[in-house]
């Protein structure tokens, strides 16, 4: 995002994002190189388990079904850890 922008939204979200909505990559020494968007993406530090999820904004996206479908996708990636924090090696 422009300069401003990224002001802005410091100025509004009360969580910084960290990697959530970046990109995560390699680069391997034989030159091949993956990379993704890091969204529906679980970090955990010191047993907590963090999830960000949203949505887009367009000219004529609705508020309230955007809204929603953050909701959904951040309820499907916490399932996911509920699920995975039944197993004996969970941090």
């Amino acid at each position: 995002p422009k300069v401003r922008a990224m002001q802005i939204i410091d100025e509004l979200e009360p969580v910084k994002r960290g990697g959530y909505g970046g990109a995560i990559g390699y680069l391997s020494y034989t030159g091949d190189l993956d990379t993704c968007i890091h969204i529906r993406t679980v970090v955990v530090k010191d047993g907590v388990a963090h999830v960000q999820a949203g949505g887009g904004t367009v000219a004529d996206a609705r508020p309230d079904y955007e809204f929603d479908e953050s909701e959904a996708k951040a309820r499907a990636v916490l399932r996911a850890v509920e699920l995975a924090s039944r197993q004996p090696d969970w941090p």
